[in-house]
């Protein structure tokens, strides 16, 4: 690996300048990946930079992990070579808003919370909102394929990004997609990125669908004795003409964690509209969980901004199945938590079949031979999936991260893969 070659380096330096290409070990550290610590760091602070960084790395055959606010560098399986991390924190001008288009163009490395900073005095939003997610950037949002509570009604990062300026491996940059919500010409090359890691290409840019914010919101803890209660509650929920904007279920750990009332088991849901709509939409929603043994409590708006630590265990799994079956998936994951001795909290995403498993466990061998495995087979037998957002290495060596690939589907994947990365 030649990133330490007085060349090279100088070659960084030249790209970004000195105070954006770090190789002191200790400056480094933050910087590792599953305890892998790279040889150097560089932060561009332009696409064309970003551009040069990678070319480099191609022609030194230089192994590279694109980072924004590093929240999710711990997803999947731990590096097989870590030579360089491209850091885009710099990346963080809105390039392009238009209010009335109701459409913006950022920078990836700008943050949800700055941006959504700036859409407030317009009355408008990005319906992204993962756990924590504030001082995540755009860029890795959308390069995980992140999403929160607003999904019950907007959607996830495919639905919301239009367009998408990026660089291909070998420094290419190139745009995708639109800069309108109406757009119906070429292929939509930016929902591939969406979820890629990363591996499609550096997402240095993107455009994206805005929603207005409504005039009044208000939400609730609706809280139930068991999960089969809930169960009933939710399919009615969604066989209802009420319109929720955000929805979550909660264990009692998750609840604990985010210091709500313990329910053993709770939906989180807001409603937003003009104040009458609420009202109405709210008391029709107290109805319908009394006709299923539930308690509806008021609930202050900053909640939905303190989720973060229902997903704050050093290990956190993200399950995906049946949407009928999230209930059904949660008893589960707690009855083999149980056995194996492992604190948890859960965090699910209502009509989507997405859960996120919290845990705490001293034994990650045994994790994984009693709990995440026969989990992780039941699901797989269903068509769905289990896979690690983060875990410390010694259960990633007897866990696989992504679990069974279809071997269709793994063809489709290295085929797209080899379009824009032929290297």
């Amino acid at each position: 690996m030649a990133v330490s070659a007085p060349a090279l380096h100088d070659a960084l330096l030249d790209i970004a300048g000195a105070a954006h290409v770090l190789r002191d070990p200790g400056a480094l550290a933050p910087y590792a990946v599953d305890g892998m610590v790279p040889s150097a760091v560089v932060r561009p602070g332009a696409a064309d930079e970003v551009s040069r960084v990678l070319a480099l790395a191609t022609a030194e055959k230089l192994a590279v992990v694109p980072r924004g606010a590093g929240t999710g560098q711990g997803l999947g399986n731990p590096p097989r070579r870590l030579d360089l991390v491209l850091e885009l924190g710099r990346l963080t001008a809105v390039r392009d808003y238009v209010p009335e288009d109701m459409v913006a163009t950022v920078e990836a490395g700008l943050t949800l919370g700055a941006l959504a900073a700036q859409l407030a005095s317009h009355r408008q939003m990005l319906a992204l909102d993962p756990p924590g997610g504030e001082p995540r950037t755009i860029g890795g949002v959308l390069a995980t394929h992140a999403s929160g509570p607003r999904r019950f009604r907007y959607g996830t990062g495919r639905d919301l990004l239009l367009g998408a300026r990026f660089v291909q491996a070998d420094g290419t940059i190139t745009w995708g997609g639109a800069k309108v919500v109406k757009s119906v010409t070429g292929y939509d090359v930016p929902k591939l990125l969406v979820g890629s890691l990363g591996t499609l290409g550096v997402l240095v840019e993107a455009t994206l669908r805005l929603h207005p914010m409504p005039p009044e919101s208000r939400s609730w803890q609706l809280g139930f004795s068991s999960a089969e209660a809930a169960h009933d509650f939710l399919v009615a929920l969604l066989d209802s003409p009420l319109q929720p904007d955000r929805a979550a279920l909660l264990d009692a750990g998750a609840l604990r964690s985010v210091g709500l009332t313990s329910d053993p088991i709770a939906l989180l849901i807001s409603i937003g509209s003009v104040a009458e709509a609420v009202e109405a939409q709210g008391g029709a929603l107290a109805q319908l969980a009394a006709r299923h043994g539930g308690r509806r409590d008021l609930l202050p708006e900053s909640i939905w901004s303190g989720l973060g630590p229902a997903v704050a265990g050093s290990i956190v799994l993200r399950a995906a199945f049946e949407p009928r079956r999230l209930l059904d998936w949660a008893a589960q994951a707690r009855s083999l938590a149980a056995r194996v001795g492992a604190e948890m909290a859960l965090l699910g995403q209502p009509g989507h079949g997405v859960l996120q498993v919290s845990m705490e466990a001293d034994d990650g061998g045994r994790l994984a031979r009693e709990m995440l495995l026969p989990l992780r087979k039941a699901i797989e037998a269903e068509g769905g999936s289990l896979v690690v957002e983060r875990g410390p290495t010694r259960l990633k060596s007897s866990f696989e991260a992504w679990g069974s690939i279809d071997p269709d589907l793994l063809t489709i994947m290295k085929r797209v893969k080899g379009e824009f990365d032929p290297g």
